[in-house]
């Protein structure tokens, strides 16, 4: 008697490279995206620690309100 072939796991599509370079500029575009999200969330933390600090020693005028001219 013949034994059975086990069978072969079926292989993956072939990964072409435009689609890997598609998933690479994506990938980069969020990392982008997350970094200048948390720079601008630093900058405004610091800036908020700013007026904080301003206001706990009690000073007047620690965030300046701009009026247009009339």
């Amino acid at each position: 008697m013949d034994e059975p072939k086990p069978q072969q796991p079926k292989a993956d599509p072939v990964e072409s490279e435009r689609d890997r370079r598609i998933a690479n500029m994506v990938l980069l575009g969020f990392f982008v995206a997350v970094v200048a999200g948390g720079i601008w969330l630093i900058d405004t933390m610091l800036d908020q620690r700013a007026v904080d600090d301003c206001a706990a020693q009690g000073r007047r005028n620690c965030a300046p309100i701009n009026v247009p001219a009339r």
